[in-house]
């Protein structure tokens, strides 16, 4: 069971809301570099966890040192990385049977279940700029849900390994959120990525995948591009928010994976694709506004 996440510190830095946007600029992605990569889906993530962890352990040596985790920060970061291999497995196993913007939708269903957990297990009410932030960002993403999902098997098999990675990804939010309240980012990225890639790598022969990449180029900048840089970013800026803003910012993910969607792949944004895009957008807005006052 995901342990009650703490209520996030006071007063963060001046970089902490930068840091949280340019980590959901990063993180989508994934689903393009996954889709280039000539390895198979799972052996993509083994390969995102396993590039990166050699600068993730680099970065992290002196905070494992200065704060010596003990047992139950250590079997938290384990917790962390099965969340996460399980997230990047069923997440990534969905990217090749749907489409970008939908990958990138059900797959931050984050979104909406961090600020359900905050409201119905942590009992955190949300301020009116809040409440209309969150109620705008459900509209905006069900109108691009509702602009980009076809109902076809193809697309419904997708969507599916992609929901139930949301799912995942949750339960790893919640517990990085309690483990950074007593070690830094990087230790508990390292860690999780360290206890991640095995699981990852034996899913990936059992299923019978290709390992060892052909062309390096579209790994190399999955780890650097998601793995060190958007999931440090997130893991850093986790400490300083409530569930409700965590939540919001994973829905600028869909916008980002639209537009990369439409450049790379001609996955045509819609009219209604950038109305939800624009509610998504002031919905990210509103709910800055409070942490200001």
């Amino acid at each position: 069971m995901v342990p009650s996440t703490p209520a996030p510190r006071a007063r963060g830095p001046r970089f902490a809301f930068p840091a949280l946007i340019l980590a959901n600029v990063f993180l989508p992605l994934g689903p393009v570099l996954v889709r280039l990569s000539d390895v198979g889906p799972v052996a993509a993530a083994f390969w995102r966890l396993t590039l990166a962890l050699p600068f993730l352990l680099l970065l992290a040596l002196p905070g494992l040192k200065a704060a010596r985790p003990g047992a139950r920060d250590c079997g938290a970061m384990l917790l962390a990385g099965l969340f996460f291999a399980a997230d990047l497995a069923t997440w990534h196993l969905g990217i090749p049977l749907t489409k970008v913007t939908n990958a990138a939708i059900f797959g931050n269903m984050s979104a909406i279940l961090l600020p359900l957990w905050g409201l119905l297990v942590l009992r955190q009410i949300p301020r009116a700029p809040q409440a209309v932030a969150l109620i705008l960002a459900a509209i905006g993403a069900a109108i691009m849900m509702g602009g980009s999902y076809e109902l076809s098997p193809h697309y419904l098999r997708g969507d599916l390994f992609c929901l139930l990675a949301g799912i995942f990804y949750t339960g790893y939010l919640l517990v990085v959120q309690n483990v950074r309240q007593r070690l830094n980012s990087w230790s508990i990225l390292a860690g999780s990525s360290l206890t991640g890639a095995l699981p990852l790598l034996l899913l990936a022969l059992w299923l019978g995948e290709r390992v060892m990449p052909g062309n390096w180029t579209p790994v190399i900048a999955l780890a650097l591009s998601s793995q060190l840089i958007g999931q440090g970013l997130l893991t850093y800026a986790i400490a300083w928010f409530p569930p409700l803003v965590l939540g919001l910012s994973l829905l600028l993910q869909p916008v980002v994976s639209a537009l990369f969607g439409w450049v790379l792949f001609h996955e045509l944004l819609t009219p209604t694709d950038l109305i939800g895009a624009c509610a998504v957008g002031v919905a990210l807005v509103l709910v800055r506004l409070p942490g200001r006052a």
